[in-house]
Protein backbone atom coordinates (compact mmCIF):
# COMPACT_ATOMS: atom_id res chain seq x y z
CA UNK A 1 0.00 0.00 0.00
CA UNK A 2 2.85 2.36 0.81
CA UNK A 3 4.58 1.60 -2.51
CA UNK A 4 1.36 2.29 -4.41
CA UNK A 5 0.86 5.54 -2.53
CA UNK A 6 4.40 6.58 -3.40
CA UNK A 7 4.05 5.58 -7.09
CA UNK A 8 0.92 7.55 -7.70
CA UNK A 9 2.41 11.05 -7.12
CA UNK A 10 5.38 10.19 -9.34
CA UNK A 11 3.07 9.13 -12.14
CA UNK A 12 1.01 12.29 -11.79
CA UNK A 13 4.14 14.42 -11.72
CA UNK A 14 5.65 12.83 -14.83
CA UNK A 15 2.37 13.23 -16.66
CA UNK A 16 2.04 16.84 -15.61
CA UNK A 17 5.51 17.71 -17.00
CA UNK A 18 4.87 15.81 -20.23
CA UNK A 19 7.39 13.02 -19.60
CA UNK A 20 4.77 10.35 -20.11
CA UNK A 21 1.29 10.48 -21.59
CA UNK A 22 -1.36 7.99 -20.53
CA UNK A 23 -3.03 5.82 -23.16
CA UNK A 24 -6.32 7.61 -22.56
CA UNK A 25 -4.72 10.88 -23.66
CA UNK A 26 -3.69 9.51 -27.06
CA UNK A 27 -7.04 7.79 -27.51
CA UNK A 28 -8.91 11.03 -26.88
CA UNK A 29 -6.59 12.88 -29.27
CA UNK A 30 -7.19 10.27 -31.97
CA UNK A 31 -10.96 10.42 -31.55
CA UNK A 32 -10.87 14.21 -31.62
CA UNK A 33 -8.85 14.18 -34.84
CA UNK A 34 -11.23 11.70 -36.50
CA UNK A 35 -14.26 13.76 -35.56
CA UNK A 36 -12.57 16.90 -36.83
CA UNK A 37 -11.86 15.20 -40.17
CA UNK A 38 -15.50 14.14 -40.40
CA UNK A 39 -16.55 17.74 -39.88
CA UNK A 40 -14.10 18.85 -42.58
CA UNK A 41 -15.58 16.32 -45.02
CA UNK A 42 -19.01 17.94 -44.71
CA UNK A 43 -17.53 21.42 -45.09
CA UNK A 44 -15.42 20.52 -48.13
CA UNK A 45 -18.35 18.67 -49.71
CA UNK A 46 -20.51 21.76 -49.46
CA UNK A 47 -17.72 23.94 -50.85
CA UNK A 48 -17.16 21.50 -53.73
CA UNK A 49 -20.85 21.43 -54.65
CA UNK A 50 -21.08 25.21 -54.53
CA UNK A 51 -17.91 25.54 -56.62
CA UNK A 52 -19.25 23.21 -59.33
CA UNK A 53 -22.56 25.10 -59.44
CA UNK A 54 -20.84 28.48 -59.70
CA UNK A 55 -18.39 27.38 -62.40
CA UNK A 56 -20.99 25.65 -64.56
CA UNK A 57 -23.59 28.38 -64.15
CA UNK A 58 -20.93 30.92 -65.18
CA UNK A 59 -20.97 29.46 -68.69
CA UNK A 60 -24.74 29.84 -68.75
CA UNK A 61 -24.72 33.46 -67.65
CA UNK A 62 -22.07 34.26 -70.26
CA UNK A 63 -24.80 33.80 -72.88
CA UNK A 64 -27.93 34.70 -70.90
CA UNK A 65 -28.20 37.89 -68.89
CA UNK A 66 -29.04 37.69 -65.21
CA UNK A 67 -31.85 40.21 -65.70
CA UNK A 68 -33.53 38.02 -68.31
CA UNK A 69 -33.08 34.97 -66.11
CA UNK A 70 -34.78 36.62 -63.13
CA UNK A 71 -37.51 38.64 -64.88
CA UNK A 72 -38.57 36.88 -68.12
CA UNK A 73 -41.90 35.07 -67.98
CA UNK A 74 -41.19 32.18 -70.32
CA UNK A 75 -38.98 29.15 -69.77
CA UNK A 76 -38.38 27.18 -72.98
CA UNK A 77 -34.66 26.30 -73.10
CA UNK A 78 -35.37 23.00 -74.89
CA UNK A 79 -37.53 24.50 -77.66
CA UNK A 80 -36.48 26.00 -80.98
CA UNK A 81 -37.47 29.47 -79.73
CA UNK A 82 -35.54 29.65 -76.48
CA UNK A 83 -36.52 31.71 -73.45
CA UNK A 84 -34.70 31.62 -70.13
CA UNK A 85 -36.97 33.21 -67.54
CA UNK A 86 -37.03 31.26 -64.29
CA UNK A 87 -40.26 32.81 -63.01
CA UNK A 88 -42.48 29.92 -64.29
CA UNK A 89 -40.32 27.39 -62.44
CA UNK A 90 -40.20 29.58 -59.35
CA UNK A 91 -43.99 30.03 -59.33
CA UNK A 92 -44.55 26.29 -59.67
CA UNK A 93 -42.11 25.59 -56.85
CA UNK A 94 -43.70 28.13 -54.52
CA UNK A 95 -47.24 27.05 -55.44
CA UNK A 96 -46.74 23.37 -54.61
CA UNK A 97 -44.75 24.26 -51.49
CA UNK A 98 -47.45 26.63 -50.18
CA UNK A 99 -50.12 23.98 -50.75
CA UNK A 100 -47.95 21.56 -48.79
CA UNK A 101 -47.73 24.05 -45.93
CA UNK A 102 -51.50 24.58 -45.94
CA UNK A 103 -51.86 20.84 -45.38
CA UNK A 104 -48.98 20.12 -43.01
CA UNK A 105 -49.04 23.15 -40.70
CA UNK A 106 -52.63 22.87 -39.31
CA UNK A 107 -52.46 19.09 -39.04
CA UNK A 108 -48.91 19.07 -37.72
CA UNK A 109 -49.59 21.69 -35.05
CA UNK A 110 -52.80 19.96 -33.98
CA UNK A 111 -50.97 16.64 -33.59
CA UNK A 112 -48.06 18.34 -31.81
CA UNK A 113 -50.37 20.06 -29.30
CA UNK A 114 -52.19 16.79 -28.68
CA UNK A 115 -48.97 14.82 -28.15
CA UNK A 116 -47.44 17.49 -25.93
CA UNK A 117 -50.42 18.50 -23.80
CA UNK A 118 -53.05 15.77 -23.92
CA UNK A 119 -51.69 12.37 -24.98
CA UNK A 120 -50.63 9.88 -22.35
CA UNK A 121 -47.40 7.96 -22.73
CA UNK A 122 -48.98 4.74 -24.19
CA UNK A 123 -50.85 6.77 -26.80
CA UNK A 124 -47.71 8.72 -27.67
CA UNK A 125 -45.80 5.47 -28.15
CA UNK A 126 -48.42 4.37 -30.70
CA UNK A 127 -48.69 7.62 -32.68
CA UNK A 128 -44.96 8.34 -32.89
CA UNK A 129 -44.08 5.21 -34.93
CA UNK A 130 -46.82 5.98 -37.46
CA UNK A 131 -45.36 9.46 -37.98
CA UNK A 132 -41.94 7.92 -38.47
CA UNK A 133 -43.40 5.56 -41.09
CA UNK A 134 -44.69 8.58 -43.04
CA UNK A 135 -41.21 10.08 -42.95
CA UNK A 136 -39.64 6.83 -44.18
CA UNK A 137 -41.83 6.23 -47.25
CA UNK A 138 -39.87 6.79 -50.51
CA UNK A 139 -40.92 9.97 -52.29
CA UNK A 140 -41.45 8.14 -55.57
CA UNK A 141 -44.22 6.16 -53.86
CA UNK A 142 -45.79 9.45 -52.79
CA UNK A 143 -45.55 10.66 -56.39
CA UNK A 144 -47.43 7.72 -57.86
CA UNK A 145 -49.95 7.92 -55.03
CA UNK A 146 -50.64 11.54 -56.00
CA UNK A 147 -50.93 10.70 -59.71
CA UNK A 148 -52.87 7.43 -59.63
CA UNK A 149 -54.97 7.74 -56.46
CA UNK A 150 -55.39 11.30 -55.26
CA UNK A 151 -55.83 13.03 -58.62
CA UNK A 152 -58.71 10.73 -59.80
CA UNK A 153 -60.32 11.15 -56.37
CA UNK A 154 -60.11 14.94 -56.54
CA UNK A 155 -61.46 14.96 -60.11
CA UNK A 156 -64.73 13.57 -58.77
CA UNK A 157 -65.18 16.77 -56.75
CA UNK A 158 -63.31 19.18 -59.05
CA UNK A 159 -64.34 18.41 -62.65
CA UNK A 160 -61.94 20.94 -64.19
CA UNK A 161 -58.89 19.48 -62.46
CA UNK A 162 -56.27 18.47 -65.02
CA UNK A 163 -54.67 15.03 -64.97
CA UNK A 164 -51.38 16.70 -64.07
CA UNK A 165 -51.79 19.56 -61.62
CA UNK A 166 -50.20 21.36 -58.68
CA UNK A 167 -52.91 20.48 -56.17
CA UNK A 168 -52.32 16.73 -55.85
CA UNK A 169 -48.53 16.83 -55.43
CA UNK A 170 -48.92 19.77 -53.06
CA UNK A 171 -51.29 17.83 -50.82
CA UNK A 172 -49.09 14.73 -50.87
CA UNK A 173 -46.00 16.81 -50.09
CA UNK A 174 -47.91 18.21 -47.11
CA UNK A 175 -48.44 14.66 -45.88
CA UNK A 176 -44.76 13.91 -46.47
CA UNK A 177 -43.48 16.85 -44.39
CA UNK A 178 -46.14 16.36 -41.69
CA UNK A 179 -43.75 14.38 -39.41
CA UNK A 180 -41.18 17.17 -39.64
CA UNK A 181 -43.64 19.85 -38.52
CA UNK A 182 -45.09 17.63 -35.81
CA UNK A 183 -41.81 16.46 -34.32
CA UNK A 184 -40.08 19.86 -34.17
CA UNK A 185 -43.20 21.65 -32.94
CA UNK A 186 -43.73 19.07 -30.23
CA UNK A 187 -40.16 19.54 -29.06
CA UNK A 188 -40.74 23.30 -28.85
CA UNK A 189 -44.01 22.83 -26.93
CA UNK A 190 -42.56 20.33 -24.46
CA UNK A 191 -39.65 22.71 -23.80
CA UNK A 192 -42.02 25.29 -22.30
CA UNK A 193 -41.54 25.28 -18.50
CA UNK A 194 -44.27 23.55 -16.49
CA UNK A 195 -44.42 26.59 -14.21
CA UNK A 196 -46.23 28.50 -16.97
CA UNK A 197 -48.82 25.77 -17.26
CA UNK A 198 -49.27 25.60 -13.48
CA UNK A 199 -49.68 29.38 -13.35
CA UNK A 200 -52.46 29.20 -15.94
CA UNK A 201 -54.22 26.44 -14.06
CA UNK A 202 -53.89 28.42 -10.82
CA UNK A 203 -55.71 31.31 -12.47
CA UNK A 204 -58.59 29.03 -13.40
CA UNK A 205 -57.78 28.47 -17.07
CA UNK A 206 -58.88 25.29 -18.75
CA UNK A 207 -56.56 22.79 -20.44
CA UNK A 208 -57.40 24.19 -23.87
CA UNK A 209 -56.87 27.78 -22.75
CA UNK A 210 -53.49 26.94 -21.25
CA UNK A 211 -52.44 25.07 -24.40
CA UNK A 212 -53.48 27.77 -26.88
CA UNK A 213 -53.00 30.96 -24.85
CA UNK A 214 -49.88 30.18 -22.81
CA UNK A 215 -47.93 27.19 -24.14
CA UNK A 216 -48.38 27.84 -27.86
CA UNK A 217 -47.28 31.52 -27.80
CA UNK A 218 -44.31 30.63 -25.59
CA UNK A 219 -43.12 28.09 -28.18
CA UNK A 220 -43.96 30.22 -31.22
CA UNK A 221 -40.35 30.85 -32.25
CA UNK A 222 -39.51 27.16 -32.27
CA UNK A 223 -42.72 26.40 -34.14
CA UNK A 224 -41.92 29.03 -36.78
CA UNK A 225 -38.46 27.53 -37.22
CA UNK A 226 -40.02 24.09 -37.80
CA UNK A 227 -42.41 25.52 -40.40
CA UNK A 228 -39.58 27.20 -42.32
CA UNK A 229 -37.53 24.00 -42.25
CA UNK A 230 -40.55 22.11 -43.59
CA UNK A 231 -40.93 24.73 -46.33
CA UNK A 232 -37.28 24.26 -47.26
CA UNK A 233 -37.87 20.50 -47.46
CA UNK A 234 -40.89 21.00 -49.71
CA UNK A 235 -39.00 23.39 -52.01
CA UNK A 236 -36.30 20.78 -52.55
CA UNK A 237 -38.68 17.88 -53.21
CA UNK A 238 -38.15 16.24 -56.61
CA UNK A 239 -39.93 12.98 -57.38
CA UNK A 240 -43.46 13.90 -56.28
CA UNK A 241 -43.65 16.98 -58.50
CA UNK A 242 -41.72 15.30 -61.33
CA UNK A 243 -44.33 12.54 -61.50
CA UNK A 244 -47.61 14.30 -60.70
CA UNK A 245 -47.22 18.03 -61.48
CA UNK A 246 -46.93 17.79 -65.26
CA UNK A 247 -43.55 19.37 -66.08
CA UNK A 248 -45.21 22.25 -67.92
CA UNK A 249 -43.43 25.52 -67.05
CA UNK A 250 -46.04 28.25 -67.01
CA UNK A 251 -46.39 31.33 -64.85
CA UNK A 252 -49.57 30.56 -62.96
CA UNK A 253 -50.84 30.31 -59.42
CA UNK A 254 -53.83 28.16 -60.34
CA UNK A 255 -53.42 24.85 -58.49
CA UNK A 256 -55.74 23.09 -60.96
CA UNK A 257 -53.29 23.47 -63.85
CA UNK A 258 -50.06 21.58 -64.59
CA UNK A 259 -46.83 23.26 -63.50
CA UNK A 260 -43.14 22.57 -63.39
CA UNK A 261 -40.79 23.14 -60.49
CA UNK A 262 -37.07 23.78 -60.41
CA UNK A 263 -36.25 20.28 -59.21
CA UNK A 264 -38.57 18.67 -61.77
CA UNK A 265 -36.87 20.56 -64.59
CA UNK A 266 -33.44 19.35 -63.45
CA UNK A 267 -34.73 15.77 -63.57
CA UNK A 268 -36.28 16.34 -67.00
CA UNK A 269 -33.05 17.61 -68.55
CA UNK A 270 -30.89 15.02 -66.81
CA UNK A 271 -32.93 12.18 -68.32
CA UNK A 272 -33.05 13.66 -71.84
CA UNK A 273 -30.69 13.79 -74.82
CA UNK A 274 -29.35 17.28 -74.17
CA UNK A 275 -25.71 17.50 -75.36
CA UNK A 276 -23.15 17.95 -72.63
CA UNK A 277 -21.78 21.49 -72.44
CA UNK A 278 -24.59 23.05 -74.49
CA UNK A 279 -26.55 26.07 -73.31
CA UNK A 280 -29.61 23.90 -72.64
CA UNK A 281 -27.45 21.57 -70.55
CA UNK A 282 -26.01 24.45 -68.52
CA UNK A 283 -29.52 25.52 -67.55
CA UNK A 284 -29.37 22.66 -65.03
CA UNK A 285 -26.69 24.46 -63.06
CA UNK A 286 -28.35 27.87 -63.38
CA UNK A 287 -31.56 26.47 -61.92
CA UNK A 288 -29.60 24.53 -59.30
CA UNK A 289 -27.76 27.62 -58.09
CA UNK A 290 -31.09 29.47 -57.83
CA UNK A 291 -32.53 26.57 -55.83
CA UNK A 292 -29.43 26.53 -53.63
CA UNK A 293 -29.80 30.24 -52.89
CA UNK A 294 -33.51 29.84 -52.11
CA UNK A 295 -33.03 26.94 -49.70
CA UNK A 296 -30.00 28.63 -48.13
CA UNK A 297 -32.08 31.73 -47.38
CA UNK A 298 -34.83 29.62 -45.84
CA UNK A 299 -32.36 27.68 -43.70
CA UNK A 300 -30.68 30.87 -42.53
CA UNK A 301 -34.05 32.35 -41.56
CA UNK A 302 -34.84 29.19 -39.60
CA UNK A 303 -31.41 29.29 -37.94
CA UNK A 304 -31.86 32.93 -36.91
CA UNK A 305 -35.32 32.28 -35.51
CA UNK A 306 -34.06 29.26 -33.58
CA UNK A 307 -31.07 31.21 -32.27
CA UNK A 308 -33.32 34.07 -31.14
CA UNK A 309 -35.61 31.53 -29.48
CA UNK A 310 -32.73 29.97 -27.53
CA UNK A 311 -31.28 33.34 -26.59
CA UNK A 312 -34.64 34.38 -25.19
CA UNK A 313 -34.60 31.37 -22.86
CA UNK A 314 -36.80 29.00 -24.84
CA UNK A 315 -36.30 25.29 -25.11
Amino acid sequence: MQQRAEASPQTMQSTAFGARRPVVYYTDSLIKSVLFLCALVSVFTTIAILTVLLVQSYFFFKEVSLVEFLTARQWTPLFAEKHFGILPLLSGTLLTSLIALLVSVPLGLAVAIYLSEYARRPVRKVIKPFLEILAGIPTIVYGYFALLTLTPLLQKFIPHLAGFNALSPGIVMGIMILPLVTSLSEDALRAVPDSLREGGFALGASKLQVSLSIVFPSALSGIMASIILALSRAVGETMIVAIAAGNLPQLTFNPLEPVSTMTAFIVQVSQGDTPYGSLAYNTIFAVAIALFVLTFILNMISFRIRKTFLAAGGG
